[in-house]
């Protein structure tokens, strides 16, 4: 899994620590059976309304809140497949969860742990204390769209989908300063993870790489 480097520049600030979100390391798997037909291979304190605690499956998960100040909107976001939908509804809370844990400055998120493997645990809490050291939160929204998923011949999860973070901006928790992203269409990014059951019955994210503008 590749995770680049947050950019310096101020002007690009909020949308580079916004494409990293989902990209944790743990080594991307580019076999034949992980690839999306069709895709390009190139501090408000108010919640909005959680994730479910309790699933249908019985696994208590973590529950999730964002504040008012921060929407994560995901769009058709359903399969008629049970199977690929419970990896849907994993591979959302995968990154609500790391959403949360910038918001709160949460470094040792509970649920991050629990949607993460190890691996990808340790690259997402590298991201989420960038914004933790420079006193930085999210505000805006973020529209997640156009979900792809298949299970593979290994039995792994594939998800891709889209985030655009054009409406997305990171403010300083001190001084209030805000810096809006771009509106520029490498600003749509394409998301590639591939998640793992585990014996809870869990679809933890495994490995994942980000591809500015494969979405626009």
């Amino acid at each position: 899994m590749n995770r680049p480097a947050r950019l310096v520049t101020a002007a690009l600030t909020a949308s580079a620590a916004l494409l990293l979100t989902a990209c944790g390391s743990g080594g991307g798997d580019d076999s034949s059976s992980d690839k999306i037909k069709g895709a390009d291979n190139g501090n408000s304190t108010a919640s909005a309304t959680p994730s479910a605690s309790a699933a249908a499956d019985g696994v208590q998960r973590p529950e999730i809140k964002l504040p008012s100040s921060f929407q994560a909107d995901f769009q058709s976001w359903t399969n008629s497949d049970s199977k690929l939908q419970a990896i849907l509804n994993d591979g959302r809370e995968e990154l609500r969860s790391e959403y949360a844990a910038v918001i709160e400055a949460n470094l040792d998120s509970d649920a991050v742990a629990f949607y993460n493997s190890d691996a990808t645990r340790k690259s997402a809490r590298t991201w989420i204390k960038q914004f933790v050291d420079d006193d930085d939160t999210l505000i805006g929204k973020v529209t997640v769209f156009d979900p792809q998923v298949h299970i593979n011949d290994t039995g792994s999860g594939v998800l891709f989908y889209c985030v655009d973070e054009r409406k997305a901006s990171t403010k300083n928790r001190k001084t209030g300063k805000v810096i809006n992203t771009p509106d520029k269409p490498e600003h749509v990014l394409q998301y590639r993870t591939r998640l793992d059951k585990t014996a809870q019955g869990v679809w933890k994210t495994v490995s994942a790489t980000v591809v500015p503008g494969a979405c626009s």
